[in-house]
């Protein structure tokens, strides 16, 4: 295991990690003495790896019902094993997603194999990625936006599932040509992060539906030549990182145009377009608040 680029964590970090309030985490550590940290000066705490792991397992624990005055009690070990326990009783995934964020602040790849391993055995992989790895990266998505992590990070824990998401469509028998209707997945030009784009490729070609896979950053003057070479396609993207509104906004103009005189249409994913969703006015235009909602997809 390599060393952490990020391996101390503010209060703050803490309270965004966890759902814990700084101030509740401060008066536990005066009445409970739960963690040491050490102090910059008297207002900045500054907690470490093992503080991280610990206050993840209170708060799976806390937030399901156990009181903070026998969690308290617990020496770390013990903790630990309730909070294994719990999950396996509860069939709860937030130990694994618990587990996995501690393993993408340490670059650990054995514990990530680890988590997948056990989970395969008792779920499938579009279970997985539903109940564990989606969670996990909303849970990313805010700790980008708060600097919690760093580009590294999300780098290493985004290329692990790639390549779990890689693993299984390469599992799923070719499609054949029976549907001359194609869905064509597609990020536009300077969009690069396309992990929910693959995996709605990996959910489609499980459910037999014939695709196409673009990927990421791709011109629209492309999109324009393949348009008018199918016959009947949806087209499909995805967004995880917001926008400008002006670019939001010339994406959705070069979208229309795209489905003119066509009786194609165009499925747009992302919590960044649910202002725009209720605006729309556009039938051929079909907006997805999150991948949950677009892995519904007909």
């Amino acid at each position: 295991m390599v060393n952490s680029i990020k391996d101390t964590f503010t209060i703050q970090d803490l309270e965004i990690l966890t759902g814990i309030k700084a101030h509740t985490i401060r008066i536990w550590e005066k009445r409970y003495d739960l963690l040491n940290p050490t102090r910059l000066n008297r207002n900045i705490r500054m907690y470490n790896l093992v503080d991280l792991q610990k206050i993840l397992n209170i708060s799976l624990l806390y937030n399901n019902n156990y009181k903070i005055s026998k969690i308290a009690k617990f020496t770390e070990s013990e903790l630990a094993e309730e909070a294994t326990s719990f999950s396996l009783k509860t069939f709860s995934n937030n130990y694994e997603i618990n587990s996995l964020i501690i393993g993408m602040y340490t670059f650990d790849e054995i514990l990530f194999e680890k988590i997948y391993s056990q989970q395969i055995k008792k779920i499938s992989f579009e279970d997985i990625f539903k109940n564990i790895y989606i969670p996990l990266l909303n849970h990313m998505g805010l700790l980008w936006q708060t600097n919690a992590i760093k580009p590294v990070h999300e780098h290493f824990i985004s290329n692990l599932i790639y390549q779990k998401i890689a693993l299984n469509i390469a599992s799923l028998p070719a499609v054949g040509n029976k549907n001359s209707h194609v869905n064509i997945l597609f990020l536009p030009f300077g969009e690069i992060h396309d992990l929910g784009l693959m995996f709605l490729n990996y959910s489609l070609k499980l459910n037999g539906k014939k695709v196409v896979y673009l990927g990421k950053s791709i011109p629209f003057d492309n999109l324009f030549y393949l348009n008018s070479h199918v016959k009947s396609c949806t087209w499909i993207t995805y967004f995880m990182l917001d926008k400008p509104a002006e670019e939001k906004i010339e994406f959705l103009s070069n979208i229309e145009k795209l489905l003119a005189h066509s009786i194609n249409k165009c499925i747009v994913v992302g919590k960044i377009w649910d202002d725009f969703s209720k605006e729309n006015k556009n039938e051929k235009i079909i907006f997805k608040s999150g991948l949950n909602e677009a892995l519904t997809i007909n």
